[in-house]
C-alpha cells in the first residue's frame, strides 16, 4: 500500500490490457497519494467468447476507479481506432466528460461508429496529427508516429516532473508501412538520448523470434496470388487494415480487375480512409449488385468474415446462402489475416465450405498474405537500444508475453522491469519502481443495447441453459390443496425420451405429483415448500436418467 505521504509521485495504472491481449486502457497519475492528476490512454474493448458469456457482445473494462476521480482526470488520448484500444470510448464516455484527444483517421472512425449505433451523447473530439504536442498540466504528451496495421498509430512520450515516460500502444518497425508515416525511428533516439525514465511496451509478439514482415511484402504476395487467378478471386482481411486494402486493390487494378466491396465494417472504414486521402488515386469501388454482370476474371471481392463471422459476407458465400453474391469451382479466395484465437472452429468451417465447392482456398499458412501489426523479438531489441529506459513494464499480453519480454529486458541490461496485472498501481517515481497499491478492476458487459455487469447480465444462467436447458412445471392446486390436475411440464433444451424411449415429459409430470402428494396438505398451502419440493423431483430425476440437471422453474396457482 501507498506509504500515505504528500511528496509527489508519478504511478502507472492499468485498468485492461495487462494480462491480456485487449480491452486496453491505461492511467497515468501525477501527484501526492491523494491528490493526483490523471491522464487516460485509450479505451478498448474485447471481443466475448461464447462459452465464457453467450449472448455476449463486447467485454468492456469497468472505469468505477476514474469515474470517482473525473473531477482530476485531464483527458484520455487514443494511440490509434483499433476496437481494442478504442471501441469502449462511446460508451463510456459519458461516464467522465473529458477532453478527448485522437488523430484524424481515429476521430473519422469514433464519428462514423456513432451515427451507425445512434449515438446521442458523444465526444468533442479534439484533432490532432501525429508529431503534434497535447498540453495537459503536469502532463505534455507528444504523438510519435509508429508503424502498426491502421493509418496513423503513435506512441507517446508523456513528459512528466518526473522524468518522460513512453507509452508505446501497437507498433512494430516497418519502414514501408505501406500507407502514412512510418516509424520515426529518429524521434526515438532523440527520445532515448534526452532520457526516458519508463517504457511501457507492446508484448504481443514477445515470444517470437525476428522481426515481423513489412506490408510492402505482404502487398507483393498478394499481387502475384491475384494476378495467377485464372477466375474470381474473393480477399478478406481486418476492415481496420487501410495498408491491406489498398494493396489489394492496386493488386486488382494491375490486374484489370473492378473491386467489390462487400461488409459494414467494411465499406465504413474506406469511406473514412477516402475522406483522410488514404485512397486517392484506386478506381471507383462496386457494390456486390455488380458481381453478376461482370466477367469472372475481371472481379476482385473484397469482404469481411475473415474470422469466420457467421452474420458476415464469406460466411454466408461459404455456405452457398449469400442472396447475391456466389463463387463458383476454380474461383480464389485469400485469407489475408491471420486466425485470432478461440476463432480456428469458426474460421475451419468457413474453409471448409468453400473447400466443398471446390475454390481455391489461400492462408498465411500458403504464402506470405498477411504480417502482424506487432513487434518480434528483434525490434524489441531495437527500441530499448533506442530509448535505454531506466524502467520496463510490458504491456498489451496475456502472462506469457509479459514474461518473456521482462526477461528479454533482464537479457538487455535494463535496470528495473514490473510485471504487473490490471488493477495494479506501479510506481515509477520515486524509485524504485515498484507496485505500491491495488484497485478494484472488474469488467462490464455490452449486451445488446444494455451496458452491464457480469452478475447484472444473468450470463451464469445463460451458459447454465446452454449447457443443461430449462424445465417448467405448473402446479395447480385447489382449495382443498390437491392437486386440481395433473402438473404441466414443459421441456426447453432438453432430450424428448430417455435410453427406454419414454418421454422426460410424462415422467416428470409423475415425478412432479409424487413430490407434491408426499407433503402434507397442511404444508401444501405454503407455496414455497411446493415449489422446492416439485423442483428437486424434476433435477434428481433428470440427473439420475439424463446426468445433467437442468434449470428448473416451477408455479404453483390456484383453481379458478
Amino acid at each position: 500500500m501507498s506509504d500515505g505521504g504528500t511528496a509527489d509521485e508519478l504511478v502507472f495504472l492499468p485498468l485492461g490490457g495487462v494480462g491480456e491481449i485487449g480491452m486496453n486502457l491505461a492511467l497515468y497519475g501525477f501527484g501526492p497519494p491523494h491528490a493526483k492528476k490523471w491522464l487516460m490512454v485509450d479505451c478498448g474493448v474485447t471481443f466475448a467468447e461464447p462459452r465464457f458469456a453467450p449472448g455476449v457482445d463486447l467485454i468492456l473494462p469497468d472505469i468505477a476507479f476514474i469515474e470517482e476521480e473525473r473531477r482530476d482526470l485531464l483527458g484520455i488520448v487514443i494511440t490509434h481506432a483499433h476496437e481494442d484500444h478504442y471501441g469502449a470510448l462511446l460508451d463510456l464516455w459519458p461516464r467522465l466528460e473529458v477532453p478527448v484527444f485522437a488523430t484524424a483517421f481515429a476521430a473519422g472512425l469514433l464519428k462514423a461508429k456513432a451515427l451507425e449505433n445512434n449515438k446521442i451523447v458523444t465526444p468533442d473530439v479534439t484533432v490532432v496529427a501525429q508529431g503534434e504536442v497535447i498540453d495537459l498540466p503536469p502532463f505534455r504528451v507528444e504523438l510519435v508516429p509508429v508503424s502498426h496495421s491502421i493509418p496513423e498509430p503513435n506512441a507517446l512520450a508523456i513528459e512528466t516532473p518526473h522524468g518522460l515516460i513512453v507509452h508505446s500502444g501497437d507498433w512494430k518497425i516497418d519502414p514501408t508501412p505501406g500507407i502514412g508515416t512510418a516509424i520515426n525511428i529518429d524521434r526515438f533516439r532523440a527520445l532515448g538520448e534526452a532520457g526516458v525514465l519508463a517504457l511501457m511496451c507492446d508484448s504481443t509478439n514477445a515470444i517470437r523470434s525476428g522481426r515481423s514482415p513489412s506490408e510492402r511484402d505482404v502487398a507483393e504476395g498478394l499481387r502475384k496470388l491475384v494476378e495467377t487467378a485464372p477466375h474470381r478471386v474473393a480477399v478478406t482481411a481486418f476492415s481496420s487494415n487501410v495498408a491491406r486494402i489498398r494493396a489489394i486493390c492496386e493488386a486488382a487494378a494491375a490486374s484489370d480487375r473492378h473491386v467489390v466491396v462487400m461488409g459494414r465494417a467494411m465499406r465504413r472504414v474506406i469511406e473514412v480512409a477516402t475522406e483522410c486521402g488514404f485512397m486517392d488515386g484506386l478506381p471507383r469501388f462496386l457494390t456486390e449488385d455488380d458481381v453478376g454482370h461482370l466477367p469472372r476474371d475481371k472481379v476482385l471481392i473484397l469482404l469481411t468474415g475473415s474470422q469466420g463471422e457467421d452474420r458476415a459476407a464469406l460466411a454466408r458465400i461459404a455456405s452457398d446462402g449469400h442472396p447475391r453474391v456466389a463463387l463458383s469451382a476454380g474461383d480464389r479466395v485469400i485469407f489475408s489475416s491471420r486466425t485470432i484465437p478461440g476463432n480456428e472452429k469458426a474460421v475451419g468451417q468457413v474453409v471448409n465450405g468453400l473447400a466443398l465447392q471446390g475454390i481455391d482456398v489461400i492462408t498465411d499458412a500458403d504464402g506470405l498474405v498477411h504480417t502482424s501489426g506487432h513487434p518480434r523479438r528483434d525490434e524489441l531489441m531495437e527500441l530499448y537500444a533506442w530509448l535505454k529506459p531506466q524502467i520496463l513494464v510490458p504491456v498489451h499480453g496475456e502472462p506469457v508475453h509479459l514474461t518473456a519480454q521482462a526477461k528479454l529486458a533482464r537479457d538487455a541490461g535494463i535496470a528495473e522491469i514490473v510485471v504487473t496485472q490490471n488493477g495494479k498501481m506501479v510506481r515509477l517515481s520515486p524509485s524504485p519502481a515498484q507496485v505500491i497499491d491495488e484497485v478494484p478492476t472488474d469488467i462490464l458487459f455490452m449486451d445488446g443495447r444494455l451496458l452491464r455487469t457480469p452478475e447484472a447480465s444473468n450470463v451464469r444462467e445463460r451458459r447454465a441453459l446452454a449447457f443443461a436447458g430449462v424445465v417448467t412445471a405448473v402446479v395447480t392446486l385447489d382449495d382443498r390443496f390437491e392437486l386440481d390436475d395433473e402438473p404441466s411440464v414443459v421441456l426447453m433444451g432438453v432430450p424428448t425420451h430417455d435410453d427406454s424411449g419414454e418421454t422426460f415429459r410424462e415422467q416428470l409430470v409423475d415425478e412432479v405429483a409424487s413430490a407434491v402428494g408426499s407433503i402434507p396438505r397442511h404444508r401444501r398451502r405454503d407455496r414455497d415448500v411446493v415449489v422446492q419440493a416439485a423442483r428437486r423431483a424434476i433435477r434428481a430425476h433428470m440427473a439420475q436418467r439424463w446426468g445433467k440437471k437442468p434449470l428448473c422453474h416451477v408455479f404453483v396457482v390456484s383453481a379458478s
